[in-house]
């Protein structure tokens, strides 16, 4: 059995350390514009199980995470009208960063700057298990999907477009 890379905390990695949350790190060679589709193919993960988060807002700029599935997208109009907004849309890479202390490309549900409400693609909550950011680029965590729902209050949405 191969010893695996440790990879130093993140804000992420303290607050699922701290609630007693079990992990697997799955560290990889980040590439820019890759997203969840490249971790996936490295890591020998379906693009299902891996779990990318969005930052978004509202028509009053309010942010908000999505956690979606790796090969899918978000219809913002089905999710504007499940979670009673006007409309939702994408952050631009420098607010998202703003709002949630990481990069984008690496940001995490957990430990986030702020706190937003959280929305899960509701399939996800039905794996076994999924890979979601762990706080950095080129390094996602392993774990239980109702974490999500335990740790964030993440709320279950049906807003996913194949990709």
């Amino acid at each position: 059995m191969s010893k695996k890379t440790h990879v130093s905390e993140t804000p992420a990695t303290q607050l699922l350390r701290a609630n007693g949350i079990a992990f697997t790190e799955h560290p990889y060679e980040y590439v820019e514009h890759g997203g969840a589709q490249h971790s996936a193919e490295v890591l020998g993960f379906d693009p299902f199980t891996v779990v990318k988060t969005l930052v978004m807002q509202d028509q009053d700029a309010k942010p908000l995470l999505v956690l979606m599935h790796g090969n899918r997208t978000v219809s913002t109009k089905n999710l504007a009208r499940q979670i009673g907004a006007k409309s939702v849309e994408p952050c631009k890479p420098e607010v998202a960063n703003r709002h949630s202390g990481y990069l984008v490309g690496g940001t995490s549900p957990f430990g986030t700057r702020r706190a937003m409400p959280v929305y899960v693609e509701s399939t996800i909550l039905d794996l076994p298990r999924i890979a979601i950011n762990g706080g950095r680029r080129g390094y996602l965590v392993g774990i239980d999907p109702q974490v999500c729902v335990k740790l964030l209050d993440a709320k279950p949405v049906q807003c996913a477009l194949a990709e």
